[in-house]
């Protein structure tokens, strides 16, 4: 009769074969690998930051990726990848956009705007200034998103777009710091600039009044 210790298996064998066991059925096989031949590619045309650029993308491209791996703008930042924090806001046909949510063939003709586009350290645009003026960043890894987005916070208010905030949804909305929070909710800082933050857009808000 063999002993009970004979089939006695150690936790640490168990799971050495389970995830060898993982590895096998995750395996595509030689005969079902996709090449990179395999991959479809579309070109892809659209005005960014007021010239055209042409591009030949992988259909999966990202906005985000053909912004920053195929023109090599890497002001627009990559954080979440998932459209959570807001760093890779850009601006498309005069609205704000999570660049990593959505596909760069799905703008072909677009007009494109990104951080880089906005100034130069020679010729900041006014939101760039004041974010300079009132630290409105610290690591300044969100701050692109931020500036992009808080431009076209803006003209959304300028627009007479209302939001969860406005008082009177048939009233152009006030450039109040509720709106503000509000509307610039979706830009995460995990530095915590938010109230510099306000005081920069509330700066240039005014000068545009």
């Amino acid at each position: 009769m063999q002993n009970s210790r004979d089939f006695e298996v150690s936790r640490r064998d168990l799971m050495v074969g389970a995830a060898a066991s993982a590895a096998v059925a995750a395996a595509p096989s030689v005969a079902g690998a996709q090449t990179a031949a395999d991959v479809p590619s579309l070109k892809v045309s659209f005005t960014v930051n007021g010239k055209i650029r042409d591009l030949e993308l992988d259909t999966r491209t990202t906005l985000l990726d053909a912004l920053r791996e195929g023109l090599h703008l890497a002001g627009t930042k990559k954080g979440c990848d998932h459209g959570q924090c807001g760093a890779c806001t850009v601006i498309v046909d005069g609205r704000r956009i999570n660049s990593c949510l959505t596909l760069a063939v799905m703008h072909q003709g677009g007009s494109i705007t990104t951080v880089e586009g906005l100034g130069t350290p020679q010729d900041l645009h006014p939101m760039q200034a004041a974010f300079v003026k009132h630290d409105g960043y610290q690591c300044g890894h969100c701050t692109p998103g931020q500036i992009c987005s808080a431009v076209a916070v803006l003209g959304e208010i300028e627009a007479g777009i209302p939001s969860h905030v406005s008082a009177d949804l048939t009233a152009r909305p006030q450039a109040t710091a509720a709106e503000f929070r509000e509307r610039m909710s979706g830009n995460i800082c995990r530095c915590g600039a938010y109230s510099n933050i306000v005081d920069a857009i509330t700066e240039v808000a005014g000068r545009k009044a």
